[in-house]
């Protein structure tokens, strides 16, 4: 049956992707009239209350935004991300960033160390109302394309969510399970049952060449912004019997110590160093990964790092899969499917174009089985409409899973920050990304599953954003995944923080 989202639904949903107000950029736009990292700076604020520094307390440092010009901006909306972090301790925390809305910003950190501060802007906010922009008025700068094939005769035709034109002009390949739309242009001389492929098709950039300047790596882009001040912040110990209820106000799902990825949720996670571990870990469990090449990721680090695990060639896409691997002595199965369209990849055949809803509709569940989603990263051109209807998707999925089988393990791995160039920045920038992420948090909020943040892993890290984290980040996600898997029994109710 196809899923609807209720009009109350959407609104509250993208009320949570709301931003603060960035005005329309003037006819005579000059990008030097943008935020610029190297002008704005930020400054560590003494302890509230004065007095020394105590692990548990809680830092800010407040940030003012300045022009190329050197003047102060008077509106927020600047996209800025911050972490506190000591590289001596490969120990690193994501940071609260607050926007007061007149070109000055606070960021929280829960003090566990003695560190540095960092604050990065990812895009001024002239650079996020072009990407409002693109998102109202070209939501279908990525197109797409399928191969129709009969015989010796070929045709390719341009594919989307949507397409503006008549019924008759066209393929409709809307799924009638879950009401995912996708339409194709019909073929001239063959039918639309000859489709064989779905391939990403390209980028049409069309925007003002201001505009593009606001989008400077190194520049105005994923660039750190200045310290005012270096202030020598001694830690000491934390005060025996004082209540710490900063860490809650700062919100971080976690930090970084010693490499190690410490939840602050409770969760216990436990190094899987060693193939034995591992196995012992995963004895008997069947593991699903669905998702996007992030989740893909997972799979292949399984491969890489742990040799009892053998892949089972299908002969499949190196992009799209689905692949299967098997450790047949000790019982374990781990599989990867990527999602259904839109999907970046080259060329996927179209009978492996499946959505993960009607994937998980086939899964018995059970408490030796694991199920793993990663849906984010193919959806920041598309309007947001399209991500919610396909996470609101998952959710009924999910839901109808732990009814029939309440002891499956469902875990969801968030969006991340990732290296920009102006063509990723245009769609698919961190800000849409955060955007999703939003999104995510609140559609699986409630529901017996577990999240692994990896924003705020691979934020907190020392390592470079990267689309696909690098190996240590990868390495600590994996543990945190094993250690929900592994963890002892208890009574306390499962659920998202």
């Amino acid at each position: 049956m196809a899923a609807s989202v209720k009009p109350d639904q959407l609104d509250f949903l993208k009320n949570v992707t709301a931003w603060p107000s960035t005005p329309p950029l003037p006819l005579n736009f000059s990008w030097k009239d943008s935020s610029d990292p190297r002008h704005s700076t930020f400054t560590v604020l003494p302890k509230r209350g004065g007095g020394q520094w105590h692990v548990g307390d809680e830092l800010e440092v407040v940030i003012k935004m300045f022009n190329f010009h050197g003047k102060p901006k008077k509106s927020g909306g600047d996209f800025l991300l911050a972490r506190l972090h000591s590289p001596s301790l490969q120990a690193g925390v994501a940071g609260k960033v607050v926007d007061h809305l007149n070109g000055s910003y606070s960021a929280l950190f829960p003090l566990l160390w003695e560190g540095n501060v960092q604050v990065i802007l990812v895009h001024s906010s002239e650079a996020v109302t072009v990407l409002q922009e693109l998102d109202r008025m070209q939501p279908q700068r990525i197109y797409f394309q399928s191969l129709f094939r009969s015989g010796s005769l070929t045709e390719t035709t341009t594919c989307n969510v949507y397409i503006n034109a008549s019924q008759q002009q066209l393929c409709n390949y809307t799924d009638l399970h879950t009401g995912e739309q996708w339409f194709c242009y019909k073929p001239k001389k063959l039918s639309c049952d000859a489709r064989v492929t779905h391939a990403m098709g390209g980028f049409r950039k069309n925007i003002k060449r201001q505009e593009e300047m606001l989008f400077q790596r190194g520049i105005n882009m994923k660039v750190s912004i200045p310290p005012s001040n270096h202030p020598n912040i001694s830690v000491l110990p934390r005060v025996e019997g004082k209540t710490y209820p900063d860490i809650v106000r700062t919100e971080p799902s976690g930090y970084y110590y010693h490499g190690a990825w410490r939840p602050l949720d409770g969760t216990k996670v436990h190094q899987f160093n060693s193939s034995t571990a591992v196995s012992r870990c995963l004895r008997g469990k069947g593991l699903h990964l669905f998702g996007d090449s992030t989740i893909r990721q997972w799979f292949e680090y399984f491969i890489a790092s742990f040799p009892d695990l053998k892949n089972f060639d299908l002969h499949n896409s190196k992009q799209a899969g689905p692949f299967v691997a098997l450790d047949y002595p000790n019982n374990i199965l781990v599989t990867y499917r990527c999602h259904g369209p839109p999907l970046h990849f080259a060329k996927v055949p179209v009978t492996q174009l499946r959505y993960i809803a009607n994937e998980l509709d086939h899964i018995d569940g059970g408490p030796n089985t694991v199920v793993v989603i990663g849906v984010w990263a193919h959806f920041g051109s598309l309007p947001v409409d399209v991500y919610i209807r396909r996470l609101q998707n998952i959710r009924k999925a999910v839901v109808r899973l732990l009814s029939r089988a309440p002891r499956t393990l469902v875990v969801i791995r968030t969006a991340n920050p990732k290296a920009l160039t102006i063509d990723v920045a245009l769609t698919n920038s961190d800000w849409y990304s955060i955007q999703r992420d939003k999104l995510l948090r609140a559609v699986f909020k409630g529901l017996d599953v577990h999240l692994v943040d990896a924003w705020d892993m691979v934020l907190a890290h020392q390592l470079p954003h990267d689309l696909h984290p690098q190996p240590p980040i990868i390495k600590n996600m994996i543990d945190v995944l094993q250690s929900y898997i592994c963890r002892p029994p208890t009574n306390k109710t499962r659920g998202n923080h």
